[in-house]
């Protein structure tokens, strides 16, 4: 054999094992990636269909048409309320709970999670209809309102739009197949219904905002001094990866996690408390799971929360779905109808108060609209803001919550409005241009 042919065969025999290598990376990356796609596809599929009652080819055709999720073959089982997803060869089973919405399983079945016994806290809460507002601005209104949301003229593909002037219903409207009954998921604009929740506890001296947080997992090294001032301006140090298009820490805690706050407080301290900058949904599912552990059972926790916080807004009904161990997933999975999400940013408006009833503590909602120190004016406590300018056309002082896909609250207080949006709107190919819309109802409701 001549020491060609030998060579030949040696880089040959080392191609091969290089390619067998990729290969064999490949899977082990994509392995880790199934449960992600296939747990996206069965949590959102099946919270839209048994939560909020709409039908599955719809949601697949939206909001699933993106990335490898759309490749998912779905099942929807309607007498067991629960979907199955399945890509290649990976499963996920998402299962339906009355009060308590979808939780994707992991490690059990529907019937075993279906044996956990939390109470529901809802109470028997009466509706009372939101204000009529001035019937000239909501004629003028009216052509806003049906280009946003018919014609699509400002992009995005919104289920739901509604504003506030003064306290009153100036502007509603809804997609086909949307109603004002409707429960629409917040995605992050539950961050903001965790801020209520603490400034709630904060009125009620059950919290200390800025003392270090007695989390056991903590107390041997420097993430002791934690505050749940740090977590919810999101400077707590803590590593963290937000990126949604990779196996990145968000996907993992929301899609393979049993227990999210758990997963999120595990992570190593990066920087000194309270110095660096960095989004992070997993500060929120620590602050619910620390608020959680504030109260003796899961009974007095629910109550105190449907109690306080929804009751008084007048919110019947909310779905704030939980994890596997129990805690509602405040990063991410709150449903509740447009009017509901008005009354809520209503409540930040009137400075905490519904009504002549303080909810919130006197300051909080200055408090929340505090700049974070590192946020360079953008983020304040589990709010955005605008004071960086970014939609320059309308004022700075605008604060609101935000949600993933297009899931909005935006707060004027020099305006006294009030707007809401709720869709689906993917970056960047048909992302709404709010500039130009709140642009648009600012001009209006001025005059």
């Amino acid at each position: 054999m001549s020491t060609k042919t030998t060579i030949t065969k040696r880089l040959l025999r080392y191609v091969a094992i290089v390619l067998l290598l990729v290969i064999l990376g490949g899977c082990i990356y994509l392995n880790g990636l199934l449960p992600i796609i296939t747990g996206y596809a069965a949590k959102n599929l099946a919270s839209a269909v048994f939560v909020s009652h709409r039908e599955a080819k719809d949601v697949e055709a939206l909001d699933l048409n993106f990335s490898f999720i759309r490749f998912a073959s779905n099942k929807v089982d309607f007498e067991n309320k629960t979907v199955t997803s399945r890509f290649l060869w990976g499963k996920s089973t998402a299962a339906y709970r009355e009060d308590y919405g979808v939780t994707l399983l992991r490690g059990t079945t529907a019937d075993k999670l279906r044996e956990q016994r939390f109470p529901s806290g809802v109470l028997n809460e009466t509706q009372v209809p939101l204000p009529v507002g001035d019937s000239a601005i909501t004629e003028s209104l009216a052509p806003i309102a049906k280009a946003f949301v018919s014609e699509r003229a400002y992009h995005g593909h919104p289920f739901a739009f509604m504003v506030l002037h003064k306290g009153g219903v100036v502007a509603e409207a809804y997609d086909e197949g949307i109603g004002p009954d409707t429960k629409l998921l917040s995605w992050s604009m539950a961050k903001s219904f965790a801020n209520a929740l603490v400034g709630m506890m904060v009125k009620d001296s059950l919290l200390d905002i800025h003392a270090p947080m007695d989390i056991p997992e903590w107390q041997g090294d420097g993430r002791k001094a934690i505050t749940l001032h740090d977590l919810m301006q999101m400077q707590s140090g803590l590593a963290w990866n937000e990126d949604y298009g990779a196996r990145s820490d968000v996907n993992i805690m929301l899609h393979s996690e049993r227990d999210m706050g758990l997963f999120a407080l595990s992570k190593p301290l990066e920087y000194e408390p309270g110095t660096h900058w960095l989004y992070s949904s997993g500060s929120t599912n620590i602050v619910m799971r620390y608020l959680r552990s504030r109260f003796p059972s899961d009974e007095a926790f629910l109550r105190y929360m449907h109690s306080r916080l929804f009751a008084p807004l007048g919110i019947v009904g909310p779905v704030f779905e939980q994890d596997m161990s129990g805690t509602p997933v405040a990063s991410s999975y709150l449903y509740a109808t447009a009017k509901d999400f008005a009354r809520f940013g209503q409540m930040y408006l009137d400075d905490g108060c519904v009504g002549s009833e303080r909810i919130l503590p006197q300051g909080w909602v200055d408090y929340t609209r505090a700049s974070a120190s590192d946020s360079s004016d953008h983020y304040g406590a589990l709010f955005w803001l605008n004071g960086n300018g970014k939609f320059p056309d309308v004022p700075r002082d605008m604060y609101y919550c935000d949600g993933h896909d297009g899931q909005d609250i935006f707060i004027f207080p020099s305006h006294e409005v009030v707007v809401v949006i709720l869709g689906y709107s993917p970056k960047p190919d048909n992302l709404i241009d709010f500039n130009a819309l709140l642009s648009d109802i600012l001009s209006i409701t001025s005059r």
